[in-house]
């Protein structure tokens, strides 16, 4: 059973959005974290509604932030209680998608899914498993989980950014090339960039190129 997660938005009136962005926060954050970049896209996206769910457990590591599933190298929990987990934030996320499309009255081509961190992680993972293809995935700083399942278990390919600074002291660069391999292998329309001299964060140069990507990819 899904449970239903905490969440803000942002943009325009309800009942008058073209399309809709869903950002999917990182390990120990939540969604204000990103949903402050509504405001640096609003003006270049002025018929898009923004929306940023808390991920709907509470991080191991800050009892004030929040996370998709637990990471035992960095909280100590069992791989076994990492895979739940991410199991039932699957199906969150998933009923999620569908509450965001319902109250925006969209179709899923006209959604995006934009990710930082772990919440690239369930933007790569759940968006291709999906029935309908979304518009697009952005991904900031993150990486594919179980790339060689991809191919065998894709049900719908969107085009996908990728964006990593190459000095990200969580996630290796490497993760981007590995993701995007995947990506490709399995059809999808791949696009990456790396961000020369960033750690693990978004940089203008990644945020510009995300926000022409979503400009494309969006109706409009």
């Amino acid at each position: 059973m899904a449970r239903t997660l905490e969440t803000a938005r942002k943009g325009v009136a309800r009942g008058t959005a073209r399309s809709a962005v869903i950002f999917l926060h990182g390990y120990g954050a939540d969604g204000a974290d990103l949903l402050g970049l509504a405001d640096a896209m609003a003006p270049h996206l002025p018929h898009t509604a923004f929306h940023a769910p808390n991920a709907p457990e509470r991080c191991a590591n800050n009892p004030f932030g929040f996370q998709w599933f637990s990471i035992p190298w960095l909280d100590g929990s069992s791989q076994e209680a990492a895979e739940a987990g991410m199991r039932q934030s699957v199906a969150d996320l998933n009923a999620y998608i569908d509450a965001v499309l319902a109250d925006e009255g969209l179709d899923p081509e006209a959604l995006a899914l934009v990710g930082f961190s772990q919440g690239t992680m369930m933007s790569l993972h759940v968006a291709p498993r999906r029935a309908r293809p979304l518009a697009c995935v952005v991904g900031f700083s993150g990486r594919l989980l179980n790339p060689q399942a991809l191919a065998g278990e894709v049900v719908s390919r969107f085009p996908v950014l990728l964006i990593h600074g190459d000095a990200d002291e969580m996630v290796p660069v490497s993760a981007l090339s590995e993701a995007g391999d995947a990506l490709v292998a399995a059809g999808f329309e791949t696009y990456a960039h790396v961000s020369k001299g960033t750690g693990h964060g978004i940089a203008p140069d990644g945020l510009s190129l995300a926000l022409g990507f979503l400009h494309r990819h969006l109706p409009q």
